[in-house]
C-alpha cells in the first residue's frame, strides 16, 4: 500500500476506535447510574438497532451524493453530536443524553461504513482488491479491540462527560486524517451520475431485484447470513460459556478475547501479504468457522472451547474479505451503494435471530448443543449453495452445448 494511503487507513482506524469507545461506554455508564441490568440492555438495544435499519437508506444515498463527502459529514457530525450531547447533559442533566448521542452516532457510523464500501473500489481501482480489504478490515479490527481498552482507561481517569468529549476529538482527528489523505493522494471523487426521478422506494426495489437476479449474489447473501448465525450465537454466549459452563475466571475470558483479536490480526496480515484465490479464501474461512462452532459446542474442556472460539473469531474477518470481494465483482457500479446497503442489512439479520434463540434455549446444558446445531445449519446452507451452483453451471453448459 502506497505511503499516501496510510492517512486513509489511519482515518478508518481512529473512527472505529471512537465508535467502539461509545459502544463500550453507554451500557456501562447506564448500569453504574441506574444499577439495573435491564436498563443497560435497553440502552444497548437503542444505540445499536438504528445502525442496521438505516443501511438501505444510506446505501441509496451513496449513489446520489459523493461517498467521500458522506464520509467527511459522518465524522464531523459525530464529533458535533458528542460535544452537543455533553453540553446538553451539563445544562439539563439526565443520562438519556448519553443514550441519544450514542444512537445518533451509531446511525452516522452506518453512513460512514456504506460510503467507505462504495469508495474503496474507486480509490484502489488499480490495486489488488483483496489486499485492500484486508488492510481495511485490519484497521477496523484494531479499533474494535483497542476501543474498549481506551474507554476503560479514560473512565478510570475522568468522568464520562470528559470521555465523550475526548471521543468527539477522535472523530475530528479521523476527519483530519481523511482530509490529509485527500490532499496528498490527489484523489478526486467524481459526482455520482444523475438519478432519474422516481418513487421513494425505487432504490430498494432495484437493490432487491439485484439480490434475486444477479448471478452469484443470492449465494453470497445466503453464505453471509449462515455465517452470522454462528458469529451471533458465539458473541451472545461466550461470556456465559467461559465463566459459567467451563468455570473459568474473568481474567481467562479477557485472555480469550485478546487471543481472538491476535488471531484475527495475524490472519488479516497473511491475506494482505499474499494473494489468495477468492473462492479458496471463502472455502477455508467458511469450513474453519463451521468446524470451530462444532468444536466449541461439543467440548467439555476449556481448551476445546478456546480452540473453537479462536477458529470462529479468527476466520470471521477472512470470510468478510471474501464476501466483500465477491459482491464487489457482481454488483454494477452505478447501483453499488443501494445494493450494498440492502445486502448488509440482509447479512446481519441472522445475528439478532441467534440472540433470540439463545434467550429461548438459555440453559447451560442446551447452549452447547445450540452452538452445534447452528454450526451444522451453517454447514448445510453452505453445502446446499455449493451444490446449487454446480448444478446451475452444468445446466448452462448443457444449454450452450445444445
Amino acid at each position: 500500500m502506497r505511503a499516501n494511503h496510510q492517512a486513509f487507513f489511519c482515518s478508518l482506524f481512529v473512527a472505529r476506535l471512537a465508535d467502539q469507545v461509545l459502544l463500550f461506554l453507554v451500557p456501562l455508564v447506564v448500569f453504574q447510574t441506574t444499577h439495573q441490568v435491564s436498563w443497560s440492555g435497553l440502552a444497548f438495544f437503542i444505540e445499536t438497532l438504528p445502525r442496521y435499519l438505516v443501511f438501505p437508506f444510506f446505501g441509496a444515498l451513496c449513489d446520489r451524493i459523493s461517498p467521500l463527502k458522506l464520509m467527511r459529514v459522518s465524522q464531523t457530525v459525530r464529533a458535533a453530536v458528542c460535544f452537543g450531547g455533553v453540553l446538553a447533559y451539563v445544562l439539563f442533566g439526565g443520562i438519556g443524553w448519553l443514550i441519544a448521542l450514542s444512537a445518533l452516532c451509531g446511525v452516522l457510523t452506518s453512513q460512514g461504513l456504506v460510503a467507505r464500501e462504495v469508495m474503496l473500489p474507486q480509490i484502489f481501482s488499480t490495486q489488488q482488491f483483496q489486499r485492500v480489504l484486508a488492510y481495511s478490515q485490519l484497521a477496523d479490527q484494531l479499533g474494535f479491540v483497542l476501543g474498549p481498552m481506551l474507554a476503560a482507561l479514560m473512565l478510570g481517569l475522568w468522568r464520562w462527560e470528559w470521555v465523550v468529549g475526548a471521543t468527539g476529538a477522535l472523530f475530528l482527528l479521523a476527519d483530519a486524517s481523511l482530509l490529509l489523505w485527500q490532499r496528498t493522494s490527489g484523489f478526486r471523487a467524481g459526482d455520482p451520475p444523475p438519478v432519474a426521478a422516481g418513487h421513494w422506494a425505487m432504490p430498494m426495489r432495484i437493490a432487491l431485484r439485484h439480490v434475486l437476479v444477479l448471478p452469484g449474489l443470492k449465494k453470497v447473501v445466503l453464505l453471509a447470513a449462515a455465517e452470522n448465525l454462528v458469529i451471533g450465537v458465539t458473541l451472545a454466549t461466550s461470556a456465559a460459556m467461559v465463566t459459567g459452563f467451563h468455570a473459568q475466571s474473568s481474567r481467562y475470558y479477557a485472555g480469550l478475547q485478546t487471543g481472538g483479536a491476535v488471531a484475527t490480526v495475524l490472519i488479516l496480515l497473511t491475506i494482505a501479504r499474499n494473494v489468495w484465490p477468492t473462492q479458496t479464501l471463502g472455502r477455508v474461512a467458511f469450513v474453519s468457522i463451521c468446524a470451530g462452532g462444532v468444536i466449541a459446542g461439543v467440548s467439555s474442556a476449556p481448551w476445546g472451547y478456546t480452540l473453537g472460539f479462536l477458529l470462529i473469531v479468527g476466520f470471521d474477518k477472512m470470510f468478510n474479505v471474501y464476501i466483500r470481494s465477491a459482491r464487489q465483482k457482481i454488483i454494477p457500479p452505478e447501483d453499488y451503494g443501494k445494493t450494498t446497503g440492502v445486502v448488509i442489512l440482509l447479512n446481519n439479520m441472522t445475528q439478532p435471530l441467534a440472540g433470540l434463540l439463545v434467550g429461548v434455549f438459555s440453559a447451560r446444558a442446551q447452549t452447547g448443543w445450540l452452538i452445534v446445531i447452528l454450526s451444522m445449519a451453517m454447514g448445510c446452507i453452505g453445502a446446499a449453495v455449493s451444490i446449487g451452483s454446480v448444478l446451475l453451471r452444468r445446466k448452462r453448459a448443457l444449454a450452450l452445448g445444445e
